[in-house]
């Protein structure tokens, strides 16, 4: 059997300034939908949430002929009260799996950031 990982963390760019700053969190239950289309071809849906460190994880145990060969992940909802407009260049990451058996795919992070930033920006 051949298993695959793929993950990745959301976060809150809360000055909108595109850097990671101390300023900046976590976003914990935030939604990101993963699909993959595997070597045989067969379309699998991958629904994930983040958790209290803002990390989400799609994992699967497969036959090797079956293992994902590409993969789109997508945010899709921050289900945060301010921070809920995805930054630049976020709406979804493609790429081709290549990881061997056990081993995980990270992702860059997904950003989200407020619609106006607060005033000690």
């Amino acid at each position: 059997a051949w298993t695959g990982e793929i993950h990745g963390r959301v976060v809150c760019d809360v000055c909108g300034d595109s850097s990671i700053g101390p300023e900046d969190h976590i976003l914990e239950g935030a939604e990101v939908a993963v699909l993959c289309i595997t070597k045989s071809g067969e379309v699998l849906n991958y629904q994930a949430f983040t958790d209290a460190k803002g990390i989400y994880r799609v994992a699967e145990t497969m036959p090797e002929s079956d293992r994902w060969d590409a993969c789109l992940a997508r945010p899709i909802s921050s289900f945060h009260e301010h921070c809920t407009h995805l930054g630049d260049g976020t709406s979804g990451i493609k790429f081709t799996y290549s990881r061997p058996s056990g081993y995980s795919h990270t992702i860059r992070p997904f950003v989200y950031r407020p619609a106006n930033a607060p005033l000690y920006c």
